[in-house]
C-alpha cells in the first residue's frame, strides 16, 4: 500500500475534514461523512476517470492525494469505486476497519427486499422505506444498503495488471443489434496453441468490476475469455451501480440480444481460439446463457447459467449445448420458472445438470456483496471449469 496523507493545501482538503473527529466515531456519522465525499467527488468524476495512466478531470482531486507509489489505476477503474480509493488509497480512521458482512447478518426478508431492488422492482427510495424496520441498534436504512452493495476491490482476484494474463477492450459489429459494440478480451499471456472461448455475459448492471475480474480469472484458467458491455450503445458502464441500472431499463432487449450472438461469432473467430465456445452467465447473464444456448444450436458447445431465467419454452427443443444450471436455495423468483423449464429438457432430451446449493442467495457467486457464499461459490466455480474442460475444450 503506497503512504499516502492528505493534501491540506489542495482546495479538496476540506472533504477529508468529516474523519477528522474522534476516534470512536461512530458508525452512522462514518457513513453519512462518506456519503458526502462521495457525492461531492462523483460529481466531478466521469466514467474512465481513473483508467490506465489517471488522467483525472480535475487535476486538483489528484492534488488531495499525495505519496509515492499510489497504485491509482488498480484502486479503481471508475467513480464508482471512489469508496474502495478512500479504503485503500487512504485508509480511514476507524472507518477500513468495519467488518465485512455476510448473508447470515441481514433478516431474509430484507434479502429479498434487495434482490427486488437490485431488478429494477422497486427504487432506492422506495427500498429504504421498506428497509427502515430492519434498522436497528444506530444502523440507518441508508447503511444497510451500503453494507449489501458492491466492494469491487476488496473482492478482486487477478489484478488487471497481472502479467500472466492479455487483455484489451475490443469493439465490434453488430449489424442486428446495436451496431457497434465493445467488450472486455482477455487471454493467456503465454500460447502454446489454440485455446477454446468463454462469453461471459454480466448482471444487469453492465461491465462492472467484478465481472471483468471474473473474465481474467478464466483466462488464467487457459481459456479465452469475452464479456460484452451491454451497456456500450449508451456510454458504457457508467461506475455507479445505481446510475447503471437506470441504464439498463433503457436497453432495447431485441437489439441486447442481438449484440450477444454477435459476440459469440467474435470469441468463435478469434485468431487464437479453436473455434469451440461456451457461455457462462449471473443472474440477467445466467438467463443470456439460457437464450444463447436456444439460439445458437451447434454453435455453442456448453453452458453454465447462474442462479438466470428460463428461456422460451418453445425454444428450448433448439438447444443442442449440455447444460450446468448453477441455482441458489433462497431464490423464489429465479426458482419459481425452473419446473416447467426442467420438464421441457426433460421432453427435449437435452443433456442438463442442475445443482441447488443449500442455504445461498441469488448472487451467491458475487464475491462483492454479502450475499456472497463462499463455500457454495467455491464448489460452483469448480464444476464449471471442470464442464467447460469437459465440453469445450475437448
Amino acid at each position: 500500500m503506497c503512504e499516502v496523507e492528505w493534501n491540506r493545501e489542495s482546495r479538496y482538503a476540506e472533504w477529508r475534514e468529516p474523519f477528522l473527529g474522534e476516534p470512536d466515531m461512530g458508525a452512522e456519522s462514518k457513513s453519512a461523512a462518506l456519503e458526502r465525499v462521495i457525492e461531492r467527488i462523483d460529481a466531478r468524476l466521469q466514467p474512465g476517470a481513473f483508467d490506465g495512466e489517471t488522467e483525472v478531470l480535475d487535476p486538483e482531486l489528484k492534488k488531495a492525494f499525495v505519496g509515492p507509489g499510489c497504485p491509482w489505476e488498480s484502486s479503481a477503474r471508475h467513480a464508482a469505486n471512489i469508496h474502495a480509493i478512500f479504503r485503500y488509497v487512504h485508509p480511514l480512521r476507524g472507518f477500513d476497519q468495519m467488518e465485512r458482512k455476510t448473508a447470515h447478518d441481514f433478516d431474509q426478508e430484507l434479502l429479498i427486499l434487495f434482490d427486488a431492488y437490485v431488478h429494477g422492482g422497486i427504487d432506492r427510495r422506495a427500498f429504504l422505506d421498506k428497509a427502515a424496520k430492519f434498522a436497528v441498534g444506530g444502523v440507518t436504512a441508508a447503511m444497510l444498503l451500503e453494507q449489501l452493495s458492491p466492494k469491487f476491490l476488496e473482492a478482486q482476484v487477478v489484478n488487471p495488471q497481472d502479467s500472466r494474463i492479455v487483455a484489451e477492450y475490443k469493439e465490434y459489429e453488430s449489424p442486428k443489434g446495436y451496431g457497434k459494440m465493445r467488450g472486455y478480451l482477455v487471454r493467456p499471456a503465454k500460447v502454446t496453441g489454440k485455446l477454446p472461448g468463454i462469453l461471459v455475459v454480466h448482471e444487469n448492471r453492465g461491465l462492472n468490476p467484478h465481472i471483468e475480474d471474473v473474465t481474467r480469472r478464466l483466462a488464467l484458467e487457459n481459456f479465452i475469455a469475452f464479456a460484452p458491455d451491454a451497456l456500450f450503445p449508451l456510454g458504457g458502464y457508467p461506475g455507479n451501480e445505481d446510475k447503471a441500472r437506470e441504464l439498463f431499463a433503457q436497453l432495447d432487449q431485441a437489439k441486447t440480444r442481438e449484440d450477444f450472438i454477435a459476440a459469440a461469432a467474435v470469441l468463435k473467430s478469434q485468431p487464437q481460439a479453436t473455434g469451440r465456445i461456451g457461455a457462462v452467465g449471473f443472474c440477467y447473464g445466467g438467463g443470456m446463457v439460457n437464450f444463447l444456448a436456444a439460439q445458437l444450436g451447434n454453435d455453442l458447445a456448453a453452458g453454465v447459467p447462474f442462479y438466470g431465467s428460463s428461456p422460451a419454452l418453445e425454444d428450448v427443443p433448439k438447444i443442442k449445448a449440455p447444460l450446468m444450471i448453477q441455482s441458489a436455495e433462497n431464490d423464489p423468483r429465479i426458482n419459481a420458472s425452473w419446473p416447467a423449464f426442467e420438464e421441457a429438457l426433460k421432453a427435449a432430451n437435452i443433456k442438463y445438470e442442475r445443482y441447488l446449493y443449500p442455504g445461498t442467495q441469488h448472487g451467491f457467486h458475487n464475491d462483492t456483496t454479502p450475499r456472497y457464499d463462499e463455500a457454495a461459490a467455491k464448489l460452483a466455480w469448480q464444476r464449471t471449469l471442470a464442464f467447460f474442460n469437459k465440453n469445450v475444450r475437448s
